[in-house]
């Protein structure tokens, strides 16, 4: 971080009228505390008895999506970004991944890919990333918690890195698995969702030139509260699908399972698209707490949700044909 950065607590000093956020996540954590309890209703019964339907709009242009990977807003602060994660295996609050992380060992580290492809291994990141240059790409982050970033990272497009594996025709979804090791991770020794943490895509969406292989951030190496040493990005999505610290990926024939939607599917669904329409069952989603470049005030505005997170010219063709209220 830089060497003008306030403390931790300095930097997380807001008036408690602003504070909204962190009433969300002591409900959000109220369910976590009784996951054990609740019926999986909702996408992932839907998930089970049939796909959703195949999109049927032609796929914007290139250059057109190029459009996509810059945004002139003001960004968030690296100390910012830096301090205010979610990263539950390293705790529930806001700046325990800020501290916790620290116990990560990021190298040497392996990615496992396997699943229906036709050149499965186990690779050393080097060797994963290899050929291919960082490219930066500056993207907004929104959290289904009602809270945003605009985050300049580092990374490579995916959709390049999952090629070299020659996917077959029957990978229709792109599964991802967070490293578990309550070793390193202490926030696991504590009942939350169910570890290791698992997401997943579609495939036309993994394959996506938006959505990125993170790398880095604010030009030097990601640090280990924001996924180190290898997240996803795809940010026409709320954030819980940036899964962070990756060490598989498997080719699937089916909608693979994934941890916020196996533990609430109604609240969390398994596409998750940023949508002002559709509120979460507990909190309105039209509106989000922009974190941006305010000194001495965490939250910078509050400003309207756009869908698709503002990528809809770039991404809203992969869903033509879907009901965006039931595939959420």
């Amino acid at each position: 971080m830089a060497g003008d950065h306030r403390t931790l607590r300095e930097a997380l000093r807001i008036r408690e009228s602003d504070i909204t956020d962190e009433t969300v996540w002591r409900q959000r954590r109220r369910v976590l505390a009784a996951f054990g309890a609740i019926p999986a209703l909702g996408l992932s019964a839907c998930a089970e008895a049939e796909a959703p339907p195949a999109p049927t709009a032609p796929p914007p242009s290139p250059a057109a999506v190029a459009a996509g990977f810059s945004t002139d807003e003001t960004l968030t602060r690296e100390i910012d970004a830096t301090t205010y994660n979610n990263f539950y295996e390293f705790g529930t609050g806001k700046a325990d991944p800020s501290r916790a992380a620290r116990t990560l060992r990021t190298s040497p580290w392996q990615v496992e890919v396997s699943g229906e492809c036709a050149r499965p291994g186990t690779l050393e990141l080097n060797d994963l990333l290899r050929g291919f240059l960082p490219e930066e790409r500056t993207y907004r982050l929104r959290c289904v918690e009602g809270w945003s970033m605009v985050i300049p990272w580092l990374g490579v497009p995916l959709g390049e890195v999952l090629r070299r594996f020659e996917p077959t025709s029957n990978a229709k979804y792109v599964a991802f698995t967070t490293l578990a090791d309550r070793a390193q991770m202490p926030g696991m020794r504590y009942r939350s969702i169910d570890w290791p943490y698992r997401e997943g895509l579609r495939i036309d969406e993994a394959m996506h030139p938006l959505t990125l292989l993170a790398t880095g951030v604010y030009g030097k190496p990601l640090p280990q509260q924001n996924g180190a040493p290898l997240r996803l990005l795809v940010p026409w999505k709320y954030g819980f699908k940036g899964i962070k610290s990756i060490v598989a990926i498997r080719f699937v024939e089916r909608m693979p399972p994934t941890a916020w939607n196996d533990l609430q599917p109604r609240e969390y669904g398994f596409f998750a698209n940023v949508n002002p329409d559709v509120d979460h069952p507990r909190w309105s989603q039209a509106s989000e707490r922009r974190i941006s470049g305010t000194e001495g005030k965490l939250f910078a505005n509050r400003i309207a949700t756009r869908p698709f997170n503002g990528y809809a010219e770039h991404v809203a063709s992969m869903y033509a044909g879907m009901d965006l209220r039931r595939w959420y």
